[in-house]
This record gives structure tokens, sequence and C-alpha cells, in this order.
């Protein structure tokens, strides 16, 4: 249990906070994911829905996780 110990003290969160944060963007992710299945079939739909829910939580995680944004393009 250390490693979960120490993950969750170096996010400075509960084992809760973290599911629910985790559960976010998860949930998020998938919704995303399923946009891109529907608009891989139906190419006309949800041309930007994926790429635009990824933009917006991206830089939401890097800032969590300590990671570097990636550059905008």
């Amino acid at each position: 249990m250390k490693v979960l110990t120490e993950h969750l003290r170096e996010a400075d969160e509960t084992y809760w906070e973290h599911m629910a944060c985790a559960g976010g963007f998860a949930r998020q992710l998938f919704v995303a994911a399923l946009a891109c299945a529907v608009h891989a079939v139906l190419p006309f739909l949800l041309v930007h829905s994926a790429s635009e829910r990824v933009a917006r939580i991206g830089p939401r995680m890097a800032a969590r996780s300590g990671a570097p944004e990636a550059p905008a393009s």
C-alpha cells in the first residue's frame, strides 16, 4: 500500500478526492472516445467534439501531474 499512499501524499488528496478527480477525467475521456467512434462511422457528425474536449482537459491533467503542457498547435 506504500505506492498508493505515496501517490496520494504527492497529490495532496484523500483517496476519495483522488477517485473523484480521476473518475471525472475518465468520464470526460470516455465521452471523447464515444464522440470519436461516432465520428469514425459518420464523419459529418461531432467533427470537433472529441478534440475540443481533450484540448480542454489536457492542460488540467498536465497541471495536476506536473507534466509539461503540450505546445499549442
